[in-house]
């Protein structure tokens, strides 16, 4: 490690100058999160800003082993059955009563969200949500955005809500601070989450315009059947020399070109400049009209082998986990290996059908997807997709779902009477659940999300360098005087506000670790109790509505919903000044300034 000449302050400079080049990597989103906070820890520990004795200290900190322990339970519950019982239940009762049907799901879906990872939650209630929005008429985007709101402001009830809180807690208790209770800040939860829950009701139809999906922007009805067609182009075909976009038979209205075959080459990376040779075969999507149409022509032969294969346009979520993140689409091969063609992709607020070889995937991507029902399916089981135009259905170990409940609610309550710490209870549930075969190992782990991992791990490292190197005293030095003649509740105010600010853009948890340790300095040089400030912290760096990339849950609905990015931030912000403002109100009532 290099030992620069520096002074206090140039140390402190540094790191500082570190975390906004960090700060600059995560907004222009160049290098995923994880790989811009190893990155900043790596930097840290190179320029000597970290010591390793601490650096390791940092590694061992609670709150990610109690993440990674949740979400092993989490896990279990999926796979018992226990959260499909909310699947059942909206289907017994969608046809008979669906409004009733949406507000009591909503229900279930927070009262879950206070106590688990809210992700896969979301991702198991976004395919419910839209097909109840099918039975009403109504586009999915009036239901999914309240979704992932709606598991924000419950994820607030108890410490174990989202990753956030238990990290927040983490750093309060290195900081030698008192632990937080596991429904320490339920109280100040149900309070922000009533005024948020009222705002939606009241606004959200007038702020938040009807959005279709990609699957109906891009006219992908399902009234008729349609069909895989593989013609090839015999040595007489009056089609060779022709561009393959302006032959007849290619452009009707009931047939599309998915590929251009040649030998094993695929050439739909640029299907304009493809002019058809002897022995090409053309991949279509077409009616049982046109295919007959097409048997009849003397310059196509029909490849018999998948004439006959029927099939169908699935709308698929990228998710935390999914094995499909960070490889690009034309080197996944998915045409070889599964039958099964991306046919376009919506990111954020573009809908990409050109070059989609070349596109990388990302976590809240919306694929679309065309092949054979069971070719789709096969593929959605390997890569841990979400197939969002209906509940995946699978075997579940429901015999065991007792246990996975046991376990789980044993965590909960221990916790509350504080029989020991929740990572010691979450490791013991873990173990049990695994060893009563509730869920096996490998598929236990694919429920931790190692790209979430990594980031933590690597900003709590980032913080215990700034710390280390008097960084987060600098910045407690410069901005108390400021604060030092203003009354308690508006230096509150400027905590969570700058938190909320930060959170919408940057990770959650990225705020989480930096900020909290400055609110909390910054408390004690101002001389007033710095556990209202944690909770401050804590509550910023969560319930943040305005931006997609704000949360994860909001990159998870955006594609399925067909928002744009103003439709967050129309909702949004409004959304940020109301809970904030109640927050920051409620908060000294619980924990006295």
């Amino acid at each position: 490690m290099i030992d620069l000449p520096l002074t206090e302050s140039g140390r402190a400079l540094l790191a500082l100058a570190v975390v906004v080049v960090m700060f600059v990597m995560f907004l222009r989103e160049r290098f995923p999160p994880e790989v811009v906070a190893i990155g900043g820890a790596a930097v840290m520990l190179v320029l000597g800003l970290v010591p390793y004795a601490e650096a390791q200290d940092a590694l061992s900190n609670s709150a990610p082993w109690t993440i990674a322990f949740m979400l092993l339970i989490m896990g279990a519950l999926v796979r018992t059955g226990a959260l499909n019982a909310v699947i059942r239940f909206a289907e017994q009762h969608i046809s008979e009563r669906p409004v009733l049907t949406i507000v009591l799901l909503y229900g279930m879906t927070m009262s879950a969200s206070g106590f688990l990872n809210n992700t896969p939650v979301v991702a198991v209630m976004i395919p419910i949500f839209i097909q109840l929005a099918r039975k009403l008429n109504a586009p999915p985007s009036r239901y999914l955005m309240a979704l992932s709101y709606l598991t924000i402001l419950s994820g607030m009830f108890t410490l174990i809500g989202t990753s956030t809180n238990i990290l927040v807690d983490g750093v309060v208790r290195r900081d030698g601070l008192e632990p937080f209770g596991i429904f320490e800040i339920m109280p100040l939860g149900l309070v922000v989450a009533a005024a948020g829950t009222a705002f939606m009701a009241l606004f959200s139809r007038r702020l938040v315009p009807d959005r279709q999906s990609m699957a109906a922007l891009l006219g992908e009805g399902r009234k008729k059947r349609k069909y895989f067609t593989e013609v090839a182009i015999p040595e007489e075909s009056g089609l060779i020399g022709r561009p393959v976009l302006e032959v007849e038979h290619f452009r009707r209205d009931g047939v599309r070109i998915i590929d251009v075959l040649r030998g094993d080459a695929s050439l739909r990376r640029d299907l304009g400049a493809v002019v058809l040779e002897a022995g090409d075969r053309v991949v279509l999507r077409t009616e049982v009209a046109e295919l007959l149409t097409m048997q009849q022509s003397t310059d196509l032969r029909l490849v018999d082998k998948l004439s006959s294969v029927e099939t169908e346009t699935v709308e698929v979520l990228i998710t935390p986990g999914c094995r499909l993140v960070g490889r690009s689409l034309g080197a996944l091969r998915l045409r070889r290996r599964y039958g099964v063609y991306v046919v376009a992709a919506h990111r954020r607020n573009q809908n990409i059908g050109r070059k989609l070889d070349d596109l990388v995937v990302v976590v809240g991507d919306t694929l679309l997807l065309e092949g054979a029902p069971e070719d789709i399916a096969r593929l959605a089981a390997d890569m841990d997709l979400v197939d969002v135009s209906k509940p995946t259905a699978r075997p579940f170990r429901r015999s065991h779902m007792p246990i996975a409940i046991g376990a789980f609610l044993s965590v909960v309550l221990l916790a509350a009477l504080d029989v020991a710490p929740i990572m010691a209870l979450a490791a013991v549930a873990v173990a049990v659940l695994l060893l009563t075969r509730c869920i096996d190992s490998d598929e236990a782990f694919t429920f931790i999300d190692a790209r979430l991992m990594a980031m933590i791990f690597g900003m709590l490292v980032v913080g215990a360098g700034l710390d280390a190197a008097g960084a987060v005293q600098l910045i407690v030095d410069a901005v108390a005087p400021w604060l030092q003649d203003l009354p308690p509740l508006a230096a509150l105010f400027g905590v969570y506000f700058l938190g909320l600010v930060l959170t919408e853009l940057l990770s959650n948890n990225a705020v989480a670790v930096i900020f909290t340790p400055i609110a909390v300095n910054l408390a004690h040089a101002l001389g007033h109790d710095p556990r209202p400030f944690a909770v401050a912290v804590m509550f910023s760096a969560s319930v943040a509505f305005a931006t997609p990339i704000g949360y994860q849950t909001h990159m998870m609905v955006y594609g399925p919903g067909g928002y744009r990015f103003s439709d967050f931030l129309r909702m949004g912000i409004p959304m940020d000044i109301v809970t904030g403002v109640v927050a920051c109100l409620t908060i000294p009532l619980i924990w006295p300034l």
